[in-house]
């Protein structure tokens, strides 16, 4: 026996099961929604990230940074070697990108990469952020559509009942 879905006609449901049927659905917008927020924080995260990239050039180099020990705690630094930087590939990885490509490292994950491939792969991420933002807001969409249709014919079916009793 397959387990496709069934389509129930929502207006064939009892007020009880209508407001079951709403409040699943009120569950579910609210993850998407939350979901979306978490996406958007990521990609401004990424966009932080290209924008500090370009920071990290040559002429900068020598000139006394701000080093984050946390997100509350920083140490004056200065940019020694603007030619490398260190990417966070996620869960935890790092790994170390070379700005010029005349300038080999060894690497802990990939081949020698250039400041512009640091850029690119901080770019990469927004983009397939983005394109996960799209989908997720047509699908919030069409969950707040069908929640309005059905809060629509909630109340009808209500307003029926207390006709009906008087």
């Amino acid at each position: 026996m397959s387990q496709g879905s069934q389509t129930v006609n929502v207006s064939d449901l009892d007020v009880a099961q209508l407001a079951d049927v709403r409040k699943q659905l009120e569950e579910e917008l609210n993850h998407l929604t939350n979901s979306f927020a978490q996406l958007k924080q990521a990609q401004a995260k990424f966009k932080a990230c290209i924008e500090n990239v370009h920071e990290v050039k040559p002429e900068n180099a020598d000139k006394t940074i701000l080093v984050p020990l946390t997100n509350s705690l920083y140490v004056p630094g200065k940019l020694s070697d603007p030619d490398h930087v260190i990417v966070d590939v996620g869960t935890g990885y790092y790994v170390e990108k070379v700005c010029n490509a005349l300038n080999i490292s060894v690497m802990l994950i990939e081949p020698p990469q250039t400041r512009a491939q640091a850029f690119k792969h901080y770019s990469d991420k927004v983009e397939y952020i983005r394109t996960n933002l799209e989908t997720l807001e047509d699908t919030i969409s069409k969950k707040r559509d069908n929640m309005a249709y059905l809060t629509n014919i909630l109340q009808q079916k209500i307003q029926a009942q207390a006709q009906s009793k008087s």
